[in-house]
């Protein structure tokens, strides 16, 4: 089975508890999803099967938007509820003071990486250096949020915001909310999040965990993503032959990105641009 599945993944079951469940269904350990949802979160995780797992970079790539609720008042060690607490205050913030720092945040900034996370510094992941009590200087990445906007806003001594973001790969949404926090001069920790879209996949689209179990789930082919997503050039003959190869070739349509595939609609390759050719970047046939 080759292919994608949309995956509305539950609270409190990890990203890898969705790949171990499609893996059992569709017979094969080759599968991969295309960003993590820790286990309070919710929504949409993008799952990739068989010779579809080549895709994982490419999707990976897309932006993301998701629904996030944070509490002010609160912070804790994973900047997230499920953490430690470490400081809990009384705090007074207005309605139309977060919506200008909602506001102010929509641009590229350098966001710190949370240390209860599995980014690698020196073949170690972040969270084992927090689980041992470690020092560790945290890496710091540049992400871009292209869309904040406040959805619901509760006063009261710890005041609640929910909001919808759109942001760029590897943004961090329970360190946004702690920024949101710090530029309003008070401590804030995120209550809930749902991811909504990864690139042009929606959550309303996605199918549930019993759904999959049941084998009642809709596959999407590697030809429908990456046809939607690129120009594609139907090929024959010699210039099959070359691109099965991986061959480089003539750009002469002054392509960015073009998918060969040919007469079946079967994708062949992917192929991206270098100087004056096209060069290959990702083989999707099974040489025979």
């Amino acid at each position: 089975m080759d292919g994608i599945i949309l995956v509305n993944k539950e609270k409190d079951m990890t990203s890898r508890d969705v790949v171990n469940i499609v893996s059992k269904v569709c017979h094969t350990k080759k599968v991969g999803h295309t960003g993590t949802l820790d286990p309070m979160a919710t929504g949409l995780l993008v799952v990739c099967v068989g010779r579809a797992t080549k895709l994982v970079e490419i999707l990976t790539s897309d932006e993301k938007e998701y629904i996030a609720t944070m509490l002010f008042g609160v912070q804790t060690d994973t900047k997230d509820v499920m953490g430690k607490v470490l400081k809990e205050i009384s705090c007074k913030v207005k309605k139309e003071d977060v919506n200008k720092v909602l506001k102010s945040f929509i641009t590229t900034y350098e966001q710190e990486v949370p240390i209860y996370s599995a980014v690698k510094i020196n073949g170690k992941k972040l969270y084992e250096y927090a689980r041992s009590h470690e020092t560790i200087s945290l890496p710091k990445r540049k992400v871009t949020i292209k869309s904040l906007d406040m959805i619901d806003f509760k006063e009261g001594e710890k005041p609640i915001l929910k909001f919808y973001t759109k942001v760029s790969k590897g943004t961090y949404i329970r360190s946004l909310v702690e920024d949101i926090a710090k530029k309003l001069n008070t401590i804030g920790t995120m209550s809930a999040l749902t991811r909504t879209k990864v690139g042009l996949f929606s959550l309303n689209d996605a199918n549930t965990i019993d759904e999959i179990k049941e084998n009642q789930f809709k596959l999407y082919s590697i030809y429908d993503v990456l046809s939607s997503m690129y120009e594609t050039r139907v090929i024959t003959g010699e210039l099959e032959k070359k691109v099965i190869n991986g061959s480089k070739i003539e750009n002469k349509e002054d392509l960015d990105m073009v998918l060969f595939v040919n007469q079946n609609k079967e994708p062949i390759a992917l192929y991206k641009k270098e100087q004056e050719l096209l060069k290959c970047y990702k083989m999707l046939m099974i040489k025979k």
